[in-house]
């Protein structure tokens, strides 16, 4: 469990592992309004927030996001027309009359 949620009542102490931030997040908020004292979690790196550091845990807004990862608020392009794909095996269906070949058309 990558976080770790730990908090102290009348009754002694929880140590608890939460797999995600959001998770964790949720976990340390509830402890504190059932009443723990002491409330504080561990992140992946070893950092120990406090309750008033909370909200580093939370998710980085749209606008916090990078360039690329942004969506433009350009409208979308028409699609093209679909064309008729042309299988070059497939026998045309022109009508050719055959012509035989003479060889080369060179007189001496």
């Amino acid at each position: 469990m990558p976080y770790l949620v730990s908090g102290t009542n009348e009754y002694g102490s929880s140590n608890l592992g939460r797999g995600t931030a959001a998770v964790a997040l949720r976990l340390a908020e509830k402890l504190l309004r059932e009443g723990y004292m002491d409330v504080r979690v561990c992140t992946p790196r070893g950092r120990i927030l406090q309750p008033n550091e909370f909200d580093e845990l939370k998710p980085a807004k749209e606008s916090d996001m990078a360039k690329g990862q942004q969506r433009g608020n350009r409208e979308a392009k028409k699609p093209k027309k679909d064309k008729a794909k042309v299988i070059a095996a497939a026998p045309s269906r022109k009508d050719v009359a055959w012509q035989p070949d003479f060889g080369p058309a060179k007189k001496k």
